[in-house]
């Protein structure tokens, strides 16, 4: 029975086999009360530490942990009083560490123990005073720092977060304190800056402006007002102590300890960037944690009351945080929240969101999707409807997506229908083949059967489409290397298949690259020139590792010196990728993959990759493939991540050093003690220790020093190299944004002699999406599109066409997309923002182009507004 107690904590709520089945909570609770009781004075230690675990971890069954502390209380007081005084300790050092999700939690612990009788309402009060003293210090002019709002919109947020949990009992018990505490924050809520999120909105629109009139505080702030009206009734919250509310009342409060929250540090300064600099860190140091996605219409979601929404929403991210890595456990949580009503399509929507947050979710994205499919498989009859209507939704409102939700959507859906059996009614979204080749929907219905051939093969997804046979337009050539050398008897006695049948020889009789390189510089360089020379040499090894991944790396591992010689300079590096992308015309998979080997092993840099993707060709290709973006993704993404690996191997050798030292410190002390001590041998002072022991600890003394001096060698060379790549990483924004610039500048239309900016969507005005008949059995959403009053469709997609020009769906695009890069790599670009204003944002910019790259840095044009 020793690990009993443990599993009925953990299932307490639940309708389990540990408690028969059953649902009474009130049943739950006794029972494990009773466990507890018989175990307590063997396991004390173990409960204690076991009961303030779970409260951290599974926050959405707080009540009932409150509960069974309070029922302890009645017979333990001194047990009762270190779980407060530890929950207490664990808050404090919680706000001095910033950890933000232990911080709302504790809150909610405290406020549960309140409402079972364990903790002293006035406490509560007097530490959500303590925290909204702090938000309005922090906004104020003299004493704070206004760029730190969103440190003081989390403390808010807390207070408020912990209010349906304890809103009722503070209420009922200390009205009038409970009042001032509104009175506060209704105050901080007028004081502080509204936050236009559009540069975090999945969805965009025409005027610049976010589609939510309110923000994530001003919402919640507004529901909480909603619940103080309704009379503080919470459906969403279980409440447990009302049925040992007699019991519990003759248990002893106990007092909280004050807290104190540490302010951030604060700088004054007017500089405009150096305040952008500040929000920045805050945003990153206190993100909104949800941003919400309303994909359903309001007759198809469930109908609760705004707090209720709010309190599920919350439940959900706690299953979502605590239980990554366990999809099995986090599926079973999600589908046994202890409320009253449904929630499937608020599930949806919630975990969506959170796919598609933006800058980036807050696991990886392969976690939401596992989810989605282990809920598909946990509630067979409600979830896999409540999924194709939320990507139908999506993908109604596709053309108005933001482009990196868009790429998250794609890969998304692709790795969901293969688990599966890729069975999906294509049918239904047949109409996009009359599509114009730039429209949104077109493109992404393109793209997902493309990455669903990678993750497959091209017969099994063209045999997928069957019964929507138009679709097979979309589909991708079939996957194979297009090799220039490809002897046959037209061709096979022209001078490049020789040269090219003549160094496979060399590969396969496993000649050296010495050898080979010579045979390049003196049969072909001088005859038919470097160019000819890569052109033949790229293609036949690129040939030679086409079988497999395994054989590319292969083939680059051995012979990549060869190309390496070949391509000293940007321009040799600009026709290798050419030749890349002709060989594997047919695979985008393969050239992005052959791409981004090559910039691992230095053949090819990251500037030229940047170079390479703004180049004609592939600026024609922006609006309808995403095989452009994707190398250029690759690039800058390895660039950084480049960056953040020498960080950390600094950080791991400056450590290696401090502890080199210390034991080079330690063995030479050993060895002078060992030397100061003398005898007296034949009237003359001699070492008393053994000459052996003596030789041994200087040995250990020499490789002590050979250590230390190593780390430092090999510290001063990661330091160089990440000199060199914060160099190169600064020269690659430059470079990146100059040819944004560069390329929207020659296609966006001019802005009128007025000063109007053009509207790229203007032939869409008062267009409302009409798609086929979309109800059927298995799919249940309406030509509502779960659009919400304030948002507009971009485009019309119908069966007759989308009215978007190809020029303005280009600029869509590529603005998008900018945006999107201004948005993932914020931290880096901060850091290099004088330098982008002084070189790249300057003269006559296009205010599209502004708007775009401010906005994604959450930054203000001169205007004072953003994208």
């Amino acid at each position: 029975m020793s690990s009993g107690w443990r599993t009925l904590l953990l299932r307490i709520g639940d309708r389990c086999p540990e408690y028969g089945g059953s649902a009474d909570h009130k049943e739950h609770i006794e029972t494990c009360y009773g466990v507890l009781s018989r175990e307590f004075e063997h396991s004390r230690d173990a409960i204690f530490e076991f009961l303030l675990q779970c409260a951290e971890q599974l926050p959405h069954k707080i009540p009932f942990f409150a509960v069974l502390i309070g029922l302890i209380n009645l017979e333990n007081e001194d047990f009762t009083k270190d779980i407060v005084d530890t929950a207490q300790a664990k808050l404090q050092d919680a706000l001095h560490n910033e950890n933000r999700d232990r911080i709302r939690i504790l809150l909610r612990f405290l406020s549960g123990l309140m409402c079972s009788k364990v903790v002293v309402p006035n406490s509560i009060i007097e530490t959500f005073e303590t925290l909204l003293s702090s938000a309005a210090t922090i906004l104020d002019e003299e004493t704070g720092n206004p760029s730190w709002q969103p440190c003081a919109d989390f403390y808010v947020y807390c207070i408020l977060a912990s209010l349906p949990w304890g809103g009722p009992e503070l209420f009922e018990q200390v009205p009038d304190e409970f009042e001032r505490v509104l009175v506060g924050i209704q105050s901080y809520i007028s004081i502080r800056r509204h936050f236009d999120d559009i540069a975090f909105s999945v969805f965009e629109t025409d005027e610049g402006h976010s589609p939510n009139k309110k923000d994530f505080m001003e919402d919640l702030w507004e529901r909480i007002q909603v619940l103080s009206r309704s009379g503080w009734k919470v459906k969403s919250v279980p409440k447990p102590h009302l049925s040992f509310e007699a019991q519990l009342v003759a248990g002893k409060s106990h007092r909280l300890s004050p807290i104190s929250c540490p302010l951030p540090n604060f700088s004054q300064t007017s500089s405009e960037i150096f305040k952008g600099q500040e929000k920045h860190k805050a945003d990153l140091k206190y993100p909104q944690r949800l941003r919400r996605l309303h994909i359903f219409p309001t007759n198809k979601a469930e109908n609760m009351q705004p707090v209720d929404r709010f309190v599920v929403e919350e439940c959900i991210l706690d299953v979502l945080l605590f239980f990554n890595g366990c999809r099995k456990e986090c599926a079973f949580y999600l589908v046994s929240l202890p409320v009253s009503f449904r929630y499937e399509y608020l599930m949806a929507e919630t975990i969506f969101s959170q796919l598609l947050l933006l800058p980036n979710p807050p696991f990886r994205p392969i976690y939401y999707t596992l989810v989605i499919i282990d809920l598909c498989k946990a509630l067979p009859g409600a979830f896999p409807s409540v999924v194709v209507g939320a990507v139908h939704a999506l993908f109604d409102r596709i053309s108005n997506m933001d482009m990196e939700c868009r790429t998250r959507l794609i890969l998304w859906f692709s790795h969901h229908l293969s688990n599966f059996q890729f069975i999906w009614p294509w049918q239904e979204w047949s109409y996009v083949k009359d599509l114009p080749k730039w429209a949104p929907q077109r493109v992404f219905v393109q793209e997902v059967l493309e990455r669903e051939i990678r993750l497959s093969y091209f017969e099994k997804i063209k045999q997928s489409i069957e019964d929507a046979a138009d679709l097979e337009e979309l589909l991708p050539p079939k996957s194979g290397p297009s090799f220039k050398f490809l002897s046959d008897e037209s061709n096979e006695n022209t001078d490049g298949h020789k040269l090219s049948k003549e160094l496979v020889g060399m590969v396969r009789g496993k000649k050296g690259i010495r050898d080979i390189m010579s045979w390049v510089e003196e049969h072909i360089i001088p005859t038919y020139g470097a160019e000819f020379a890569l052109d033949v040499v790229s293609q036949t090894l690129l040939d030679i590792g086409s079988k497999s991944f395994t054989h590319l790396i292969t083939v680059l591992e051995r012979y990549g010196q060869i190309i390496s010689k070949l391509c000293p300079n940007e321009e040799m590096q600009l026709l290798l990728m050419d030749e890349v992308s002709a060989y594997w015309k047919n695979s985008t998979q393969m050239t992005a993959i052959a791409i981004d080997r090559m910039m691992g092993y230095r053949m090819i840099s990251n500037l030229a990759i940047v170079k390479w993707v703004f180049s004609p060709a592939n600026v024609e290709q922006f609006h309808v493939s995403d095989r452009p973006w994707e190398i250029l993704r690759n690039a800058v993404s390895k660039t950084y991540n480049r960056i953040s690996d020498l960080r950390k191997e600094i950080q791991s050798l400056k450590k290696g050093l401090e502890v080199a030292k210390e034991t080079g410190e330690k063995a030479i002390k050993e060895l002078e003690e060992a030397k100061s001590v003398l005898e007296i041998v034949e009237g003359q002072p001699a070492p008393a220790e053994r000459p052996g022991r003596l030789r041994r600890l200087q040995a250990y003394a020499d490789k002590a020093k050979q250590e230390e001096v190593a780390t430092e060698e090999s510290l001063e060379a990661k330091a160089a190299l990440l000199a060199r790549a914060l160099e190169e990483s600064k020269e690659l924004l430059k470079l990146l944004f100059k040819r944004f610039v560069d390329v929207l500048t020659e296609r966006l239309p001019t802005v009128s002699a007025n000063g109007e900016i053009p509207n790229l969507r203007a032939g869409d005005q008062n267009v409302n999406f009409v798609a086929p008949d979309l109800e059927t059995a298995t799919m249940e959403i309406d030509n509502e599109n779960g659009t919400d009053k304030n948002s507009e469709p971009n485009g019309q997609n119908t069966k007759n066409g989308y009215n978007v020009g190809e020029l303005e769906q280009w600029c869509l695009c590529t603005l998008g997309y900018l945006k999107s890069f201004s948005c993932q790599y914020a931290t880096e670009i901060w850091s290099h923002i004088a330098m982008l204003d002084d070189e790249v944002f300057v003269g006559d910019i296009h205010p599209l182009i502004r708007r775009a790259a401010f906005s994604g840095l959450c930054r203000f044009t001169n205007e004072g507004s953003q994208l």
